[in-house]
């Protein structure tokens, strides 16, 4: 059973127990950065004012790079970004093929046409995640074309709810809207360069990695940049092209008995040597568009967070992030429970 409003409680418990000073309601404004690229203190704004908080290692998991920006780290914001979409929870859209009543009725409501997906929530509650709906062309890093998309997104949720109002009056009654996600979900936005560039290639032939710090089997998944839809290639070699209208399977690869079971990330792909006391966890580590694909999700992207953390207290003592002693990483990663292989 999954209960995200208990979960929180849950993790605000671990906070606690690990005797960590979080800061609720505070933005992260800016950085003071030492000539040889160190970061020396980050600063923070809330209702306190202003304020800055001192480090020997930051690890910037914004998503968005905003302290890797500040360091002058470089980046690329690719044309074709996957693009982001507002997630809902709601009731009483069970048996329905959302991906074909939305596009037959999208031109009424003056959304664009689009393919996206749902799925049950094991809460024994009649309610499903949907993530119907994309805002395509927006870069999220932008503060305006943020605010843009996540009135665009929650527009595209209200616009699916007065569809079924309008076409299906029988299911008024058991539609609700119980929750919006609290903010859109992004899939892309700056592209950070550390000392490796995890590839598709490595991806899907499973490379392994003598820093390996990170272990997934999650497929390459690639949102088009318009039209909505996406492509899923597998490790076994399957490929699969999804559109509001068509499902197409073809291979990437022949057939073969020799089929990795899992990829892996390095860890040099989240660090660079001239930010020596900095680390990159999340959505911005450096992969190709078909590596990132693949590793942007939770189960993946959780473990370069917990990956980081380690990496981190051992460079307390001075040690650069980017030369680490990897193999006490790995032992306090599998100490941990992870699986280093």
């Amino acid at each position: 059973m999954l209960n995200t409003e208990e979960l929180t409680i849950e993790l605000d418990e671990l906070i606690r127990e690990a005797n960590v000073q979080p800061f609720l309601h505070t933005m992260y404004c800016g950085a003071a950065i030492a000539e040889d690229g160190r970061v020396e203190a980050v600063f923070i704004e809330n209702k306190d004012g202003r304020g800055a908080i001192r480090a020997r290692v930051f690890i910037d998991a914004t998503g968005d790079g905003d302290l890797a920006k500040d360091c002058q780290a470089p980046f690329t914001i690719r044309a074709d970004l996957q693009p982001p979409t507002t997630c809902a929870k709601i009731a009483g859209l069970e048996g329905i093929n959302m991906r074909q009543f939305y596009n037959e009725h999208r031109d009424e409501f003056a959304v664009p046409k689009d393919a996206g997906w749902s799925c049950s929530i094991p809460n024994g509650a009649p309610v499903r995640v949907h993530a119907e709906t994309h805002v395509f062309g927006a870069n999220v890093a932008d503060a305006s074309q943020l605010t843009e998309a996540e009135m665009e997104g929650r527009r595209h949720i209200r616009a699916m709810m007065d569809m079924v109002r309008k076409h299906l009056p029988e299911r008024r009654a058991q539609l609700c809207l119980y929750d919006l996600s609290s903010s859109i979900g992004t899939r892309e936005t700056r592209r950070f360069r550390a000392e490796h560039q995890l590839t598709e290639h490595e991806v899907l032939y499973g490379e392994r990695f003598s820093d390996a710090i990170a272990n997934g089997t999650y497929r390459v998944d690639i949102h088009y940049p318009e039209g909505g839809g996406h492509i899923f290639r597998y490790l076994d070699g399957r490929e699969v092209s999804i559109r509001h209208d068509s499902r197409v399977w073809s291979r990437w690869r022949e057939e073969s008995d020799n089929y990795p079971l899992f990829y892996q990330i390095p860890y040099r792909s989240m660090v660079r040597r001239d930010c020596p006391n900095l680390i990159m966890a999340g959505r911005m580590i450096d992969a190709d568009p078909g590596a990132y694909g693949a590793i942007r999700v939770m189960i993946t992207m959780n473990q370069t967070g917990e990956a980081a953390g380690e990496a981190a207290a051992l460079a307390l003592d001075g040690t650069p992030t980017w030369q680490v002693d990897v193999a006490a990483l790995r032992a306090h990663l599998s100490e941990g429970g992870s699986i280093m292989k």
